[in-house]
């Protein structure tokens, strides 16, 4: 007969402390696998995949906040760049793309922030060889909006449906008088964008309170061009038509809510994500470099602060649990050495007759590193396919809580080390009952 027939059997008869040793196996496997789908969740979402932008250019701060407010929408922007920045970077021949992002404010109901932005962000791919899918129309008007799928989902909105927005963040209580209208609805995208709304740029500037006094925007300007009299010379150009359009309104007797096109020289940014040119791969670096040394802004990589953010706090979390797990599994291998090696007192006659029956001893060694197999192979199995199965039944709860995207089957590298590693946990708790009934006398156990 077969070995791990035998095996079986063997392991039928002792059914309850057999299927607790495995249980213990496939709760360890199972913990491993739902701690490897969560962090293979966050881990993609906080990678080079979630971006498919090479630098963020940004005031001069911490590269950390300045991914953290741009890409992830988790913390407040450092400061803001004169928009006069943004054509200056577009006419650079490195680059291929520069898109504005302008923040500030978020939406009454559920505190989604903000985002003012130009067509060309939804043109771009929102990560590596990923496109928006946008249900709706153009944004037209400057009082038109896209919303994120998470938005539309947690608001109840959908085309035509209208609301407010807080300026300056939920706590600061003032609420702006505009109405503001949806007119698309972005498919899911598991990142940041399904919880923002995004208005067009124009009209974000258009927003009442968000212009500032013209002597402020002028000492911004001078400090941020201060080494640049070109430029500067330009800027205060622009700022003198400006005060001119300003002086007009107050004639006409328009109120601070009259619309108009903002001036160049009176709009700001937050950030600016920039595309070089993907056949020079050094563009970025030399761009990165550049501004490093200078005054005015500073250019991240994405992927690098966040990296370092993963590896410092996550990843240490990921070890812990999974050096947690794997004592678990450890723990549950002695349990399967102690309850086979107790049985082998109440199995030395069986043993002895199959010894009697014209069974080797290495027959015998093999039976019992078969029960051991079995055990820690099929808890593993068990476990494998149950860790699974939670990762597919909470895998909408958890994309709707946190906005991860989850692929509960997406199988991780570690695993493919499991069965392996089960395989050798298997011969070693088996190796000292095998050796025992190995060495077990035909006599002695015939008489007992």
């Amino acid at each position: 007969m077969n070995l791990f027939k035998i095996a079986w059997k063997s392991l039928k008869q002792r059914r309850l402390a057999s299927g607790l040793t495995a249980l213990n196996i496939a709760l360890g496997v199972m913990l491993m696998v739902l701690v490897l789908v969560i962090f293979g969740a966050v881990d993609s979402a906080f990678t080079q995949r979630s971006i498919a932008y090479d630098l963020i250019v940004g005031p001069k701060g911490s590269d950390l906040q300045l991914v953290l407010s741009a890409v992830y929408r988790m913390q407040p922007p450092i400061e803001n760049l004169p928009y006069l920045y943004l054509e200056q970077l577009r006419k650079d021949p490195r680059v291929v793309s520069a898109v504005p992002l302008a923040f500030g404010d978020v939406t009454e109901e559920g505190s989604f922030p903000i985002v003012g932005t130009t067509p060309e962000y939804f043109e771009n791919d929102y990560m590596q060889g990923r496109s928006f899918k946008i249900r709706g129309s153009r944004v037209n008007g400057l009082l038109d909006t896209i919303i994120g799928h998470e938005v539309a989902r947690k608001n109840g909105w959908d085309f035509g449906s209208t609301f407010t927005i807080v300026h300056g963040g939920a706590e600061s209580g003032h609420v702006h008088d505009e109405k503001f209208t949806v007119v698309a609805v972005l498919a899911p995208t598991g990142t940041a964008n399904d919880r923002t709304v995004f208005l067009n740029i124009e009209g974000f500037y258009a927003i009442a309170g968000h212009s500032k006094p013209i002597p402020e925007y002028e000492k911004r300007l001078r400090d941020f061009y201060a080494g640049d009299p070109e430029r500067l010379a330009a800027a205060m150009s622009q700022l003198e038509a400006a005060k001119k359009i300003e002086a007009e309104d107050a004639v006409a007797g328009h109120d601070e809510h009259h619309h108009h096109a903002t001036p160049d020289a009176m709009k700001e940014v937050t950030a600016i994500l920039v595309k070089t040119r993907p056949d020079t791969p050094f563009d970025s670096f030399s761009l990165m470099s550049e501004l490093k040394t200078g005054y005015q802004a500073m250019a991240v990589n994405p992927i690098i602060p966040i990296q370092k953010l993963v590896a410092g706090m996550l990843g240490n979390i990921q070890k812990a649990l999974l050096t947690l797990i794997a004592v678990i599994i450890l723990v549950s291998g002695v349990g399967i050495f102690v309850s086979i090696y107790n049985s082998m007192s109440d199995r030395r006659r069986e043993i002895g007759i199959m010894r009697a029956l014209g069974a080797g001893r290495v027959h015998v060694f093999s039976i019992i590193l078969a029960e051991s197999t079995l055990l820690c192979v099929c808890g593993g199995l068990v476990g494998w396919i149950v860790g699974h199965g939670l990762a597919v039944f909470s895998a909408p709860w958890l994309i709707e809580r946190t906005g991860l995207l989850i692929d509960p089957w997406a199988v991780n590298p570690w695993e493919a080390t499991l069965f392996p590693v089960l395989l050798g946990l298997a011969a070693l708790v088996g190796f000292l009952p095998a050796m025992t009934a190995y060495r077990t006398n035909v006599a002695d156990a015939l008489s007992s």
